[in-house]
């Protein structure tokens, strides 16, 4: 295949891939959550930079710790765990990045005492998050981000209730543990507030959707066109573009069909009035 041909196919390609929709998650990321209710549509971006937190809910350690008795909890949110200091020292940390890195491979783990000795549980990875309303009839209130691991022996999941605060960044000191596995911690931060969108109206409706689909696709006409003849057939300039002569007569066909109707009109409405005999 000479390089002029590859570098048409390649551009074909890529200009067919553009076209095609992107699929959508909620809010598109895995710490991303879009809802609306009645016509208010709160968007929740946990990951995102603020001013006075570039990682977002991200915690800057790299990790969030909660002591409880001889129970030790780390997490991290959106991410999986980084320790420059301070790491879990603990037994069967295999699944979280061993001995020499434990905690690293995931995103949630506890230390429980069992013997003398501490002993690490994962429960959590970043690869098993799921984002969700703390209270479906006050959106505003936050957010629920729960990750889970699914053990050889036990499967374990975390649950943090991030509660909007637009003043502090602050963890508990205290989580809740239901079943054997599965605990659940609160965290405040401004992260867990979302942001407002006052929506009008009801979207496009099906005619405004129809439309911007045949946009779309009169465009991608045009452009997989004008790719197909510069490259394949050799036509240089704005003669590359297909059916040119249509599209300059455009402006032309559209003025004369107004003026059509200007004049249909102007006819009707002088036709509509009766003479009036005294």
């Amino acid at each position: 295949m000479p390089a002029r041909d590859g570098v048409a196919l390649g551009l074909l390609v890529a200009s067919i891939l553009w076209l095609v929709p992107r699929p959508t998650h909620g809010g598109g990321g895995a710490c991303e959550l879009s809802v609306r209710h009645s016509d208010v549509l709160y968007n929740y971006s946990l990951a995102s930079p603020t001013d006075k937190f570039p990682h977002g809910v991200l915690s800057e350690d790299g990790f969030y710790k909660v002591t409880v008795n001889e129970t030790s909890l780390w997490f991290q949110l959106c991410d999986q765990m980084i320790f420059n200091h301070d790491p879990p020292r603990c037994y069967d940390c295999q699944d979280c990045g061993g001995p020499s890195r434990c905690g690293t491979m995931c995103n949630a783990l506890v230390a429980n005492s069992v013997g003398g000795y501490f002993v690490c549980t994962t429960i959590g990875r970043a690869s098993n998050l799921n984002v969700a309303l703390i209270d479906q009839n006050s959106p505003q209130k936050g957010v629920v981000v729960k990750t889970s691991s699914i053990g050889p022996k036990v499967n374990c999941s975390l649950s943090v209730s991030v509660f909007c605060d637009s003043n502090e960044a602050q963890v508990s000191d205290t989580f809740n543990i239901t079943g054997n596995c599965d605990y659940a911690v609160v965290l405040r931060h401004p992260s867990g507030c979302a942001k407002v969108i006052y929506v009008n109206g009801k979207g496009w409706g099906w005619f405004g959707t129809l439309m911007m689909i045949i946009l779309c696709l009169l465009v991608g006409y045009v452009l997989v066109g004008t790719i197909y003849r510069f490259f394949f057939l050799g036509i240089q300039g704005i003669e590359a573009i297909p059916n040119l002569e249509f599209w300059l007569s455009l402006p032309y066909k559209a003025s004369s069909m107004l003026r059509g109707l200007v004049r249909r009109f102007s006819r009707d409405s002088r036709g509509s009035y009766a003479p009036v005999n005294y």
